[in-house]
């Protein structure tokens, strides 16, 4: 049986962070959709085709990995596309009690898709969007943080 996993994310932009867990997906996994979601209390600094983008670009290498996007339920997402797990990194403890309230809402929806959680690699535990947008936006180097074509396409988007 062919496993298709979901990493579902805002990716605003992706991190180094994000790409630890995409990658590990993808080596555990058959097939991976890492599917943008436009979270509606956060006011992203990029749009979804731009993320759509700078994700298909940072995952060129993979065969095994999609692109894709969705603005409603998670759970719908992924009975339409037909899989049967979801992939959510921690970064931290504080990270647990957030996704374990999202995943039993998840599970309450459909309990046959499992939801897999990830630490992430140790080096990317403080790491998150908005800490990546803020030193960007303050001209600070983000050059270890993100893929070259993310913090290039940050620095225009901050007019470097």
């Amino acid at each position: 049986m062919s496993t298709l996993a979901i990493c579902p994310g805002s990716f605003d932009p992706v991190t180094y962070g994000h790409m630890d867990i995409i990658e590990r997906a993808a080596k555990i996994f058959d097939h991976v959709i890492v599917a943008v979601f436009n979270n509606r209390s956060k006011d992203p600094l990029f749009t979804v085709e731009e993320r759509i983008a700078l994700l298909e670009e940072v995952t060129r290498d993979f065969d095994n990995i999609t692109i894709d996007s969705s603005s409603g339920l998670l759970m719908e997402y992924a009975e339409e596309k037909g899989a049967n797990v979801i992939v959510r990194g921690l970064r931290a403890v504080s990270d647990f009690e957030y996704e374990m309230q999202i995943t039993s809402m998840n599970r309450k929806l459909n309990e046959d898709i499992e939801t897999f959680f990830v630490m992430t690699n140790n080096q990317y535990s403080f790491l998150s969007s908005s800490i990546v947008k803020e030193v960007a936006k303050y001209r600070g180097t983000v050059a270890d943080l993100v893929p070259k074509t993310v913090e290039e396409a940050l620095m225009k988007k901050y007019q470097r």
